[in-house]
């Protein structure tokens, strides 16, 4: 009954928005040479030493370059260092492009390099980045275009903590002037912001790289999601991404003048468990909810379809993933085997109850509904409660739940989020271990994973340690959401890529 309802309560909506985008406006249409993009809110801050909201990362990975960037495989890749070199594992040699200037004219150079990150380590800029590179010793630039980071362990992963929107370059001496006027090397330059308002970028002309082909971006600020499909429908904005349900997606897609793109994302819905709950501790319990669980008209109802099923952390495109794990098909007979063997008869159809923790938003919400009826069918009474953010998330993050769903947002791009979310010492405050998950063979190869260099051994460890949470299913991997951008058809060129980043602004153009 429960999941009836969900559904039929997002097929109101769905209609009810249908009828909305489908009456007639006028258009308003932007200035010829600027693109406007919808975002939900305004940058947290546009220094990149310090941004690490949403926002504020996508937009600084226009505005500055990173030492390395990322391919399609989430490998690490060239950026501002056109090469390096591992001569130990505690010491990586980078070699800059020449050329590069700044936005301001100034020259870029190892000092700008070796100044950015002595900022955060020697704590001139206050930010929690720096915990990223907390194995770094102290660095060394010999030359102009040579700089050498020493550290006081190995850490593969320090590449990643230099690509693509990690941490952004900035001039020599810099310090908290960067977050009202931030200064860069990358293909646009900042103009302006206003706080719930708008930040603009323009094209950088002097940009060492490909020159993007748009002269001017204006990032709208529009909070109220049906707003911001209104606004795309009249004319008066160009481009969204991620930023509408899937409901307003299939009406806009009627829309003449507008155009969806889809691709595979990244961005990770999970359930994960209390594994210290005198109930959820024994595996095979954790093992039949998996079994009593169906993906499918979750996936084809709440989220429209645009999502994929997910079996591991890391997503597909990820050199780290290993798609060969334990994976379990909705198999209620196989649930109610193992709850029988965990000790839970069946008495007046009811095992136990569960208590599932959400947030108030409404797809989440919906999900907790549809998971209700699903598992009553094997014996387990789910009791939903709903809590403001704030407090729902205090809860997680201090143990205080049975169940709760969330979603990884880029931060499972890397395999390194397996010693953040799964290794013992990682219990809250210390990271993200929220099951309080405790393997000592899982510990030891994430550890061992961290300090090897060689990427075929790293991702042998990698394998085994996504068949052994398979296994033992501390979390429920639910999907990842496919990337959704609407634009305007005087948009064109445009490329998404897994991360769901605005790099897609590099290479987009106006037809005028």
């Amino acid at each position: 009954m429960y999941a009836t309802r969900a559904f039929a309560t997002a097929v109101f909506f769905s209609l009810l928005l249908s009828l909305l985008l489908s009456l007639p406006s006028c258009s308003s249409t932007p200035h010829l040479e600027t693109l406007v993009m919808i975002i939900e809110s305004s940058p947290t801050n546009l220094d990149p030493r310090i941004g690490i909201d949403a926002y504020s990362e996508r937009i600084d990975n226009l505005i500055f370059d990173d030492l390395l960037t990322r391919d399609e495989h989430l490998n690490v890749a060239p950026g501002l260092a056109e090469r390096w070199e591992i001569p130990d594992p505690r010491t990586y040699i980078f070699h800059l492009h020449h050329g590069v200037k700044f936005h301001n004219g100034q020259s870029l150079t190892s000092r700008d390099v070796k100044w950015t990150f002595d900022s955060l380590l020697e704590h001139k800029i206050r930010t929690t980045k720096a915990a990223a590179y907390r194995f770094v010793d102290h660095l060394e630039a010999p030359d102009d275009y040579t700089v050498i980071f020493h550290m006081k362990e190995p850490f593969a992963t320090l590449l990643w903590n230099l690509s693509d929107g990690a941490i952004g370059i900035v001039p020599y001496g810099s310090l908290g002037e960067m977050s009202s006027h931030p200064i860069g090397s990358g293909p646009f330059r900042f103009l302006s912001a206003q706080l719930d308002k708008e930040v603009i970028v323009e094209r950088n002309d002097d940009y060492w790289g490909d020159y993007a082909q748009l002269k001017r971006v204006r990032f709208m600020v529009v909070p109220d999601t049906t707003t911001r499909a209104l606004e795309l429908r009249k004319g008066s904005a160009d481009i969204a991404i991620n930023a509408l349900t899937a409901d307003m997606v299939l009406a806009l897609q009627r829309n003449p003048n507008l155009e969806v793109m889809r691709a595979p994302g990244t961005v990770l819905s999970y359930m994960a468990f209390n594994t210290r709950d005198p109930v959820l501790k024994d595996v095979r319990v954790r093992q039949a909810l998996n079994y009593a669980i169906d993906r499918d008209p979750m996936i084809e109802y709440l989220r429209r379809g645009f999502a994929r099923p997910a079996s591991s952390i890391l997503p597909p495109e990820s050199w780290a993933y290993n798609g060969n794990v334990s994976t379990y098909k909705r198999d209620p007979e196989r649930a109610r085997q193992l709850l029988e063997r965990a000790g839970y008869p069946a008495v007046n159809g009811v095992r136990f109850h569960l208590t599932m923790k959400t947030s108030t938003e409404e797809e989440t919400r919906l999900m907790a509904a549809v998971l209700q009826q699903q598992l009553r069918e094997v014996g387990i009474a789910l009791d939903i409660r709903t809590f403001e953010f704030a407090t729902f998330f205090s809860d997680v993050t201090h143990g205080l739940f049975q169940l709760y769903s969330l979603r990884w947002i880029g931060g499972n791009e890397d395999p390194d989020i397996f010693e953040y979310v799964f290794h013992s010492g990682k219990f809250p405050p210390n990271g993200a271990n929220r099951s309080f998950y405790s393997n000592p063979r899982l510990d030891e190869l994430i550890d061992l994973a961290r300090t090897e260099l060689d990427q075929n051994t790293r991702k042998q460890h990698y394998a085994e340690i996504q068949r052994i949470l398979a296994d033992d299913l501390p979390y429920i991997n639910l999907w990842y959401q496919d990337n959704l951008l609407i634009h305007s058809k005087r948009v064109r060129n445009i490329t998404l890529n897994p991360s769901g980043n605005y790099d897609f602004l590099k290479t987009a153009e106006l037809i005028r």
